[in-house]
């Protein structure tokens, strides 16, 4: 993946990304951290589109979906206040 820094992408505007990404997604850094990343059209259409039925799913299908944990908030705290107190004994 390439990368442009972002005062970069402030001087030259969409044409610093556009002459990378024929190269594939480009990761847009800020303050020397990634903050985003840039992809085309049709790499944005293969990630979010429908796949057939028995295909893996897309990124954006499984940031979808809903959470799968079947204990709560308050059950996992009070499992994992109860191992803490055994730390002790060992």
């Amino acid at each position: 993946m390439k990368t442009l820094p972002a005062q970069e992408l402030k001087r030259r505007g969409l044409a610093a990304v556009e002459d990378l990404l024929p190269e594939g997604p480009v990761e847009i850094i800020k303050r020397n951290r990634p903050a985003c990343v840039v992809v085309s059209i049709k790499q944005y259409r293969d990630l979010t589109v429908k796949r057939r039925a028995g295909a893996r799913p897309s990124v954006s299908e499984l940031f979808a979906l809903p959470a799968r944990g079947r204990r709560s908030r308050k059950e996992l705290d009070a499992a994992i206040q109860q191992e803490r107190t055994g730390w002790g004994d060992r």
